[in-house]
């Protein structure tokens, strides 16, 4: 992420130099990669005349109708799968490490903490954070414009590094998530704020479509096509585990301490923010409801709605309990994947994610 102007590329660097963070995402990447690469290929394209499948769409040959048709994030019809340079053409267990295709599912764990890393420090700014992962925010050590700047060049390097994929179709669905990640700083209407569906839908936005779309990502570089039961059981994995990751989180802010968090504890009301355990509560205190419509902005919101989490007995429970569910789902959609190292320590890793402290 070097640049030829020091201050950005001191910002842009920050947090990988500082080893901050979980880095939770490209251990996602990689151990997904592993996991897939146990599998072999549904629907290896046949040889027609001496020539692949991909040589005939090459070729213009028009008749799909011998090739596998996908939907798709935007529906495009052919699988998506990288070609596999390889002997035999098929990735195994056995030639996975060292090759082409680890090198470029690699490269894709980088690019996906370049994307998360560039939020962070966007929404540091949106949100007038003072720290991140237990020291100064980047706008706070630097400046709001260089901040931006340094969010924006990050996205940029990120792009360039996911064109030398080559692979459309795994651009087109980290494209998407990039779109997802911006939805979610949108704001919702009030009437919707004590809506679960709501809440959810902000963290699909927020943390589980970079996590899905890197791990249905991960499986077409492996060789797998879009509509593949590992590709499909990989992004359905990636789903759960951020649901029940960003569910987590927002339990923590309420029960960790802001020095074990790296943040500032209670941050999400600070912002008006509703989350699953005062939503909990909101349905076990009617009082609370305009509180969350109205974004906690009258003085006392704040300190009566976090009485009445700490007086309800099934809210934080609740919201407990809606973690285990996603991280269970997210486990059921691993077990469709053959036994491995690399899959028994994604089981491992979701029971991790909703029994953290920090």
């Amino acid at each position: 992420v070097s640049s030829d102007q020091p201050i950005l590329s001191m910002a842009a660097k920050h947090f990988f130099e500082k080893r901050q963070g979980k880095r939770f995402r490209p251990t996602i990447v990689q151990l997904v990669a592993k996991a897939c690469a146990a599998v072999r290929p549904e629907n290896i394209p046949p040889v027609m005349n001496g020539a692949s499948v991909s040589d005939g769409i090459a070729g213009g040959d028009k008749d799909i109708s011998v090739y596998e048709k996908t939907g798709g994030v935007t529906g495009w019809q052919w699988s998506g799968a990288s070609q596999v340079e390889v002997e035999g053409g098929v990735i195994t267990s056995d030639n996975h490490l060292g090759s082409d295709v680890w090198r470029r599912q690699a490269q894709l764990g980088q690019i996906v903490e370049m994307i998360h890393v560039a939020s962070l420090i966007h929404d540091d700014v949106l949100d007038e954070a003072e720290t991140r992962r237990g020291g100064e925010a980047v706008h706070k050590l630097y400046s709001n414009k260089v901040a931006v700047l340094a969010g924006d060049y990050l996205l940029a390097r990120a792009s360039v590094l996911l064109a030398r994929l080559e692979n459309t179709a795994v651009v087109q669905i980290m494209a998407t998530a990039l779109e997802s990640l911006v939805a979610g700083q949108l704001k919702s209407p009030p009437e919707s704020l004590l809506e679960m569906g709501t809440y959810l839908r902000k963290s699909y936005y927020k943390t589980a479509s970079l996590i899905c779309y890197a791990c249905r990502s991960t499986a077409l570089l492996g060789g797998h096509a879009y509509g593949s039961t590992v590709a499909t059981a990989c992004e359905e994995f990636g789903f759960h585990l951020g649901l029940a990751f960003q569910i987590q989180d927002d339990i923590l802010d309420f029960t960790a301490a802001a020095t074990v968090l790296g943040k500032p504890a209670l941050a999400d009301m600070d912002l008006g923010l509703s989350t699953a355990p005062i939503l909990y509560a909101a349905q076990e205190f009617s009082h609370l409801r305009p509180l969350v419509m109205r974004r906690f902005k009258e003085k006392g919101d704040k300190q009566t709605a976090l009485e009445a989490l700490y007086k309800s007995e099934t809210a934080m429970d609740k919201a407990k309990d809606l973690a285990k569910y996603h991280a269970q789902k997210a486990v059921d959609a691993l077990m469709r994947l053959p036994q491995s190292n690399a899959r028994d320590s994604l089981l491992r890793l979701t029971h991790l994610v909703i029994t953290r402290k920090k």
